[in-house]
C-alpha cells in the first residue's frame, strides 16, 4: 500500500506534485500548531504597511481544518491539476504555471477590490484564504476543455463535464459552505479560458503569452531537429552491405 502511494506520488507532474506537497505540509503544520494560520492569511494592511509579501502566496496553501472538506479539495487538487498538466498542458509546464499565477492574481485582485466596495466589503473581508478558489478554478478550466465527458455525482445522477462546476457549486450551497469561494474560482477560470482559448480564436491575438523567463525555467519543450533540404547521403560501401 505504501509503495503504491509512493509510486503514485512520484508519477505526478512537477507542478501538481509541488503544489499538493506544499498544501498538505502547510495544512498539517497548522493542524499540529507548528504553523499559525494568522501568519498565512491574506491581509492587505499587513501586506502594504508591514511588507509581509509572503501572504500573497501562503493564503493559497492553507485548506482550513483537516476534515471531509479538506479531503474533497485534496482530491480535486490532485485529480484536476494532474489532468490539466498531463493532458492540456503536456510538454508546456511553463504555460501551466503561468495559468496558476494568472488565476492567483485574478483572485487576489477581486478580493482586494471587492473589499473596497461599500455593500460588498463585509462579504469579501471574510475571504482570507483563496486555496479553495484556486482549486475550483482548475476544475472550471478542465470542464471547459473537456465538456463532453460523462460524469456521475456520488452515483446519484450523471451529467457532462461542462456542468461540473455548477454541480459542485450546488453541493457547496447544500452543505452550507460559502458560495463566494466557488464563484470566485469560476470567475478566474472563465477569465483564463476566454483570454487563452476564445479571444485568440476571435482576434488571432494571444494576451496570455507565457513570459520568456518562465519558459526558460523548464526544459520540457520538444526539440525538433530539422533536416536540411536537398541533402543527399552517400550510400554505404558494397562490401559493408554484403558483409557476413
Amino acid at each position: 500500500m505504501a509503495q503504491a502511494v509512493e509510486e503514485w506520488y512520484k508519477q505526478m507532474p512537477i507542478i501538481t506534485r509541488s503544489y499538493l506537497t506544499a498544501a498538505v505540509i502547510t495544512t498539517v503544520g497548522c493542524s499540529l500548531d507548528i504553523i499559525s494560520p494568522y501568519n498565512l492569511y491574506l491581509n492587505p494592511t499587513l501586506f502594504v504597511k508591514q511588507y509581509q509579501y509572503w501572504r500573497l502566496v501562503t493564503n493559497f496553501l492553507y485548506f482550513r481544518k483537516m476534515d471531509l472538506d479538506f479531503m474533497f479539495h485534496m482530491f480535486f487538487l490532485a485529480r484536476y491539476c494532474k489532468l490539466l498538466e498531463e493532458n492540456s498542458f503536456r510538454g508546456k509546464t511553463a504555460d501551466f504555471l503561468y495559468m496558476l499565477l494568472f488565476g492567483a492574481s485574478v483572485l487576489t485582485g477581486i478580493v482586494l477590490i471587492g473589499g473596497m466596495i461599500p455593500y460588498l466589503s463585509a462579504s469579501f473581508a471574510k475571504i482570507i484564504f483563496l486555496s479553495n478558489s484556486l482549486t475550483f478554478m482548475m476544475v472550471y478550466v478542465w470542464s471547459k476543455q473537456n465538456p463532453y465527458i460523462h460524469m456521475s455525482f456520488l452515483g446519484l445522477f450523471t451529467f457532462t463535464a461542462a456542468y461540473l462546476p455548477w454541480v459542485l457549486l450546488g453541493f457547496s450551497i447544500l452543505v452550507g459552505a460559502s458560495a463566494w469561494v466557488d464563484l470566485l474560482g469560476m470567475i478566474a477560470g472563465h477569465a483564463y479560458y476566454f483570454l487563452a482559448e476564445v479571444y485568440p480564436r476571435m482576434t488571432n491575438r494571444h494576451p496570455l503569452k507565457t513570459p520568456s523567463f518562465l519558459t526558460a525555467l523548464f526544459a520540457d519543450e520538444p526539440v525538433v531537429v530539422a533536416r536540411p533540404e536537398n541533402v543527399r547521403f552517400a550510400p554505404a560501401p558494397f562490401d559493408e552491405i554484403h558483409q557476413d
